[in-house]
């Protein structure tokens, strides 16, 4: 990190700019007004909640906002005014003086070609580079990037690459000619604590070495403290405060920062009382992905979940965390027997570990689930009435009409939502309100158990907090036994009176909430506990 902000001059400037975007409703005006500015070798942080515009100046000053926006004021880089200067020009700095790392590098990677070909594309735009020499640079980059097999892995396809991974080749390729600003929009928000550290060791690294700036924009408060120079919060469209980031989050002049501040999951979670009956009971569960070698087929077979057992009691939320691939959100689907496994699954003291689509159906009330991306779960055709009803549909096909209407109303208000928003369509909500749709669909079944996978790992601090508080209300008045599943060890320790650590599909410690992770006993869960809580000593460590 720079010492001194400014140091050697300014970068980068918005001055005044404005985003207006043209929709059927009227015109919204996403920023409102906001100036900022980066120096050579500092990284500045932008932060907000999801809608503050923090994201919208960085794809007005890129050139890059959809074809509805429209952006006013001025955007100087090196002290000229970039924003309304033609394509060709813009593209003479865009990835090679600024580039920009995106928040999903799956949407921003082409399927079709390799990591060799992507990352060519800069290399021979911007560099002139011949095929030979391109090749050179790639691999030098994708070593610099951490990517173990490096050679190799430049013939692989996004799909073939992990998360973690995807990101590392997305900033390589940010990199590929040394750029003098990184604008890093949400980088790391899905990926796991350890590969987040990761992530942002590698990037202070490479600051150091190359002497970039970096406009990081997040809504991660612990990556800013850790990783920035200075702060600017954004809401609404405005910049409420900026400066320093010791001196923000030490004294902070707003209540709105005060209020993200304070965003941070806590409390704990009580264990079951003595007695609870157990739901559920597994023994030796497995799940082998692949197939077994056979005539011009080799092994592909991986062991993604390795003889774990379980017991569940009602009342209790067991907290499942691990790194990518280590099968927790395999575990978790295999226990609802949503994939083929192996080992017993009895619950509610019935046998379901053999029972096939059909067989699971008079059980399914009682098992439901809420995944990570709610978008992704809830069809757009569906309005999130229909959607909360779909399960009455199924099992409880013989209700009246004014009857359904009225549960889904309920579940609905259960989740903080108003009822007369059951006619919008999923992409007329925000995340938060998505995910409390999602979380209405498992309720309105009045399940016992309720398998909650990385639920708010996409959410701004502020309203992961209210999710939180949401579930928890629910689990009291309703009874609930959740196995909540998830990288962001601060949430799980809010809300889990049990933990497991998963690696590799297997389970290399667990116990009750406080004793782990105030004694965790495996070299595995001390390196998890210092990337989520320890960061800034991390990075520390690594510029030592």
């Amino acid at each position: 990190m720079a010492e001194h902000s400014d140091q050697g001059g300014r970068i980068f400037e918005v001055d005044d700019i404005r985003v207006t975007f043209e929709t059927p409703d009227g015109q919204v005006e996403a920023v409102r007004g906001v100036s900022m500015h980066v120096g050579r070798g500092e990284t500045v942080a932008v932060v907000g909640e999801s809608g503050s515009g923090k994201s919208q100046i960085m794809m007005a000053a890129m050139g890059l906002l959809a074809s509805n926006g429209r952006a006013e004021g001025a955007v100087r880089y090196r002290g000229r005014d970039i924003l309304n200067v033609s394509v060709d020009d813009l593209n003479k700095l865009r990835g090679r003086k600024i580039t920009m790392i995106f928040q999903e590098p799956m949407t921003s990677l082409d399927p079709l070609y390799t990591i060799e070909d992507q990352l060519s594309e800069p290399l021979r735009v911007h560099g002139a580079m011949s095929r030979q020499a391109a090749r050179a640079r790639i691999l030098e980059l994708l070593t610099l990037v951490q990517i173990p097999n490096a050679a190799e892995r430049m013939r692989a396809y996004p799909h073939e690459l992990s998360g973690g991974q995807r990101q590392r080749v997305m900033i390589a390729m940010a990199l590929a000619n040394d750029p003098e600003l990184l604008i890093a929009d949400e980088p790391t928000t899905a990926l796991d604590v350890t590969i987040q550290a990761e992530i942002l060791q590698l990037l202070a690294e490479l600051q150091s070495r190359i002497g970039m700036s970096i406009l990081f924009i997040t809504h991660d408060l612990g990556i800013v403290e850790a990783f920035a120079d200075r702060v600017y919060v954004m809401n609404k469209g405005l910049v409420e405060e900026d400066g320093p980031t010791a001196r923000l989050f030490a004294a902070p002049r707003t209540d709105y920062t005060r209020m993200l501040l304070a965003a941070e999951p806590e409390g704990t979670k009580a264990p079951p009382p003595e007695g609870a009956p157990a739901l559920m009971e597994a023994r030796d569960v497995r799940v082998t992905f692949g197939r077994g070698p056979g005539l011009f087929r080799r092994d592909t077979r991986l062991e993604a979940v390795r003889g774990i057992d379980v017991t569940l009691r009602q009342g209790q939320t067991l907290g499942i965390v691990g790194e990518s691939g280590s099968g927790k959100s395999t575990l978790g689907r295999a226990l609802l027997r949503m994939i083929p496994s192996e080992g017993q699954v009895a619950w509610l003291g019935d046998r379901i570990d053999g029972l096939g689509t059909e067989g699971m159906r008079p059980y399914r009330k009682g098992l439901q689930m809420v995944f990570q991306d709610p978008y992704g779960s809830l069809s757009p055709r569906l309005t999130c009435g229909e959607i909360v009803a779909e399960g009455l549909l199924v099992h409880e096909p013989g209700l009246d009409g004014k009857v359904r209407t009225a549960r889904v109303s309920e579940a609905l208000r259960d989740v903080g939502l108003d009822p007369a928003m059951r006619n919008r369509f999923p992409h007329e909500f925000s995340g938060g309100q998505r995910q409390r749709i999602a979380i209405a669909r498992a309720l309105i079944l009045r399940p016992k158990l309720i398998v909650l996978d990385e639920p708010t790992s996409a959410l701004d601090r502020s309203v992961q907090k209210q999710v939180i508080e949401l579930l928890r209300r629910l689990q009291r008045e309703n009874d609930l036994t959740y196995i909540f599943i998830s990288h962001d060890l601060a949430v799980v320790r809010a809300l889990s009176d049990y933990v497991m650590v998963m690696k590799d599909g297997a389970v290399v410690e667990e116990g009750p909430t406080g004793e782990l992770f105030d004694r965790p006993a495996t070299d595995y869960t001390r390196a998890l506990m210092r990337a989520a809580f320890d960061l800034r000593g991390l990075l520390a460590d690594k510029a030592a």
